[in-house]
């Protein structure tokens, strides 16, 4: 089992659940995030005034799947997440040992 963990923008979060819904992944967890890679963030100007926003807005993506869904379902993040433009993000995968829903106590993949 793989665990792929994808930092994205924001407004790309329906377009890659969509895109992971079709290829029949059932459940993702969202969190919402702030980050910075080497765009190190940008410079606004409110009310005459220039700040530096450090911290960008991010969503940060988590499924287990097995692992005979992995290559899809990081090209479905991959299409569905890419504006072609600085700041697209990152795709993560690991390793799982194991997984165990609390509610049956199903191990493995029957627990996905």
């Amino acid at each position: 089992m793989k665990k792929i963990e994808a930092i994205i923008k924001p407004f790309k979060l329906d377009e890659v659940k969509d895109a992971l819904h079709e290829i029949g992944l059932q459940g993702i967890t969202v969190t919402e995030a702030k980050g910075f890679g080497r765009q190190r963030g940008h410079t606004e100007l409110y009310r005459g005034a220039e700040y530096v926003v450090d911290f960008l807005p991010k969503v940060k993506i988590e499924v287990v799947l097995d692992d005979t869904l992995l290559e899809r379902a990081l090209e479905a993040i991959q299409q569905a997440a890419q504006t072609g433009r600085i700041g697209d993000g990152k795709i993560f995968v690991t390793t799982v040992e194991e997984v165990i829903r609390i509610r049956t106590g199903e191990r493995g993949r029957d627990a996905i």
